[in-house]
């Protein structure tokens, strides 16, 4: 046997070792999918339910042999599954700790995060209310119980005590007011946890003294393809980083003022996959990175973290 024979041989003895390794170790995790085909759940922090659900049903469109079952949950619980091999993917607004790295690697893992989207992070009050600018400031001294009254912030308001309202506990809205905003302190005694960014809004619209916490991508109005108009039963607040809150130096989280910075309060959110066989979660984590799910994202209301957005700034003379 010439030598060029014995290295075909080789490289098909080596091929087909990999192949078995592969399928031995595929079927000892009880796992059939692949990158376009079978039957996975995933994990989401549910305020991210409205672009998740969207970007599921154009990937499973686009492939019809996959079905993909989100579970919306808290960022925590999510976090929970994934770290313990229950579940492959999820959708947070936060990357991976280095000890949880540290762990799944030691498991032999390969953890991998890959950025979305902005989000930013909405501060929504009743529509009657008529205080609706805000400093970064005053938003901390509210969350750690330094302020519990209305009047405390604006001398001339009557509503009373201040009642904080989140989507849930440890929610990526949580978990984001205590790390960005407290600094790792804990929340005061005026904060309440809803069972979702629906029960937010509806217990803001019905409640003259609250401040409700969600995503942004939840305020759009599904009749404005320009996402430019917010929900009409709340008011979203506008956001300042100077010492004192006006019109003219809050903002509120339209689309350009998270890419210019405007806006403070931005969290990224990532796709956190633990999958070594790059099967469904891996393929359906690179689609909404890819340019098909970040203009699903853009038309969702969300900053997509990739493509080239130029905003521009447009004169309009009166006549």
């Amino acid at each position: 046997m010439n030598r060029r024979s014995l290295n075909i041989l080789f490289a098909a003895i080596l091929t087909t070792g990999l192949i078995l390794a592969c399928g031995e170790r595929q079927r000892k995790s009880n796992r059939t999918d692949t990158a376009s085909s079978g039957t996975i759940s995933f994990a989401s922090d549910e305020s991210f339910s409205p672009i998740v659900d969207e970007c599921r049903e154009v990937f499973e469109y686009s492939r019809p042999q996959a079905h993909l079952n989100p579970i919306y949950m808290s960022e925590g619980e999510g976090m929970d599954l994934l770290m313990k091999d229950s579940i492959q993917l999820v959708v947070a607004a936060r990357n991976f700790r280095p000890g949880e790295i540290q762990e799944l690697q030691a498991k032999k893992f390969l953890p991998a995060a890959i950025p979305i989207a902005y989000d930013g992070l909405a501060l929504i009050v009743n529509r009657n209310n008529p205080d609706s600018c805000i400093t970064v400031a005053d938003v901390k001294r509210v969350l750690g119980g330094e302020v519990k009254k209305w009047n405390e912030i604006y001398p001339r308001s009557n509503k009373g005590d201040i009642e904080v309202v989140f989507d849930r506990n440890r929610s990526s809205a949580v978990q984001y007011c205590v790390d960005s905003i407290l600094g790792g302190k804990q929340f005061g005694d005026n904060t309440v946890a809803a069972k979702s960014s629906a029960e937010v809004i509806d217990y803001v619209e019905k409640t003259p003294n609250a401040i409700g916490i969600i995503g942004s991508n939840w305020l759009n109005d599904k009749r404005d393809s320009t996402n430019t108009t917010f929900k009409k039963n709340i008011t979203v607040m506008r956001v300042s980083k100077k010492d004192s809150a006006t019109v003219r130096n809050s903002w509120q989280p339209y689309q350009a003022y998270l890419l210019d910075g405007r806006y403070p309060l931005v969290r990224t959110i990532y796709a956190l996959l633990n999958d070594p066989y790059h099967g469904l979660p891996w393929a359906f984590a690179h689609f909404m990175e890819s340019p098909k799910g970040q203009l699903i994202i853009l038309k969702s209301g969300l900053l997509p973290m990739r493509g080239d957005i130029t905003i521009r700034d447009v004169r309009v003379k009166d006549e």
